[in-house]
């Protein structure tokens, strides 16, 4: 049996067990080693539930970081893993994804590993539509080599590289990887389980590079980063949830919504001004981008408004896909000849 009797696409392939999983099987011999306080902890423990109930074999589940707090991942994960280069790990992916399509491959990465340094490694990946899952833990900060900001540090940021604050303008992830086409993004909290396993698991049923930015608090460099998103009386006028089909719509009593500004941007609006017709209705598989780009920017780097759940989940035919169908067509219409090639017109002599 695999993973596309089960009706997921983005685990086609892969090898499923009949054996019941738990969390536990998912959880290395490794003690795991992060600040007390981190939230990657919780980001742990939500893929170590939520893995069992897609029912792959172990063996043919890897887990590939670059460097940074959140990538001793793969050492806490009872499965394959690699820690690899700084900002390379998409790349690294990539080359595992198109080689073995019997794998369901993962990166787990940071807002600086995957913003700075492998900022190109990250948008390529995301423009090819590799069958991989990025998981980008954005903190907002460098937790690992001591505080320094990050690409996603607000302006003013005062840290030990920028003592005087930051001048930089930080990306925004989600608008980023939109501006790349991905095919799947996703956004979610680290304190929110429930939120964070539903888009965790849209993002495994994807065929195609899911990108999923999840808030995580640094307790030692940045604590208290999204303290507001989840404090009483200021979670509900801030954070807008996303449910495909259903209007947007958020607030304490749902009094807020989202409706069509000019020249294709989206506002937040009272519904008592503007009526409940007014409000969009979330369409994450709208092909065009705009409007999932559009959501974005309703996400502002203060908090005041911040947008959580599946932006855009959309088909479209995967690199590696097509790079093996390719290999195996040249195969077909050619087969390999070893001396043809060493006698061909594309070699060349070396002059003593």
């Amino acid at each position: 049996m695999t993973a596309i009797d089960l009706g997921l696409p983005g685990l086609a392939g892969v090898p499923t067990t009949d054996e019941p999983q738990k969390a536990k099987d998912y959880k290395s011999d490794q003690e795991v080693r992060w600040c007390p306080g981190c939230g990657d902890y919780i980001v742990l423990n939500a893929v170590q539930s939520f893995l069992p109930t897609l029912g792959l074999k172990r063996e043919n589940i890897v887990f590939v970081s670059g460097i940074g707090c959140s990538s001793r991942f793969p050492y806490y994960m009872n499965t394959y893993g690699m820690h690899s280069i700084h900002g390379r790990a998409p790349a690294i992916a990539t080359g595992l994804a198109t080689a073995r399509p019997d794998l369901s491959v993962w990166v787990v990465t940071g807002d600086g590993d995957s913003l700075s340094i492998g900022g190109n490694h990250l948008i390529h990946t995301l423009r090819r539509n590799v069958n991989l899952k990025i998981l980008l833990f954005n903190n907002r900060i460098y937790g690992l080599t001591k505080g320094q900001y990050s690409p996603t540090s607000e302006p003013g940021k005062v840290t030990k590289s920028t003592p005087m604050g930051s001048l930089d303008h930080p990306f925004n992830p989600v608008s980023l990887a939109l501006g790349a086409e991905a095919t799947f993004v996703g956004r979610a909290l680290d304190s929110d389980k429930v939120g964070l396993t539903d888009v965790l698991r849209q993002a495994a049923e994807h065929r195609g590079s899911a990108l999923v930015e999840i808030y995580q608090n640094c307790p030692i460099f940045n604590d208290g980063a999204f303290d507001v998103l989840k404090e009483p009386g200021e979670a509900e006028q801030r954070l807008i949830n996303l449910e495909h089909g259903k209007p947007i719509r958020f607030g304490a009593e749902g009094e807020y919504g989202v409706v069509r500004s000019g020249f294709g941007s989206l506002e937040v609006a009272k519904v008592s001004e503007v009526g409940e017709e007014a409000l969009v209705v979330h369409d994450a598989h709208i092909e065009d981008p705009s409007y999932a780009f559009a959501l974005s920017r309703l996400s502002t780097q203060d908090l005041s408004h911040t947008i959580t759940g599946v932006f855009r989940s959309v088909r479209r035919d995967t690199y590696d896909d097509l790079a093996r169908a390719q290999v195996a067509q040249a195969v077909e219409s050619k087969p390999a000849d070893l001396r043809s090639l060493l006698h061909g017109k594309d070699t060349w002599t070396i002059a003593p």
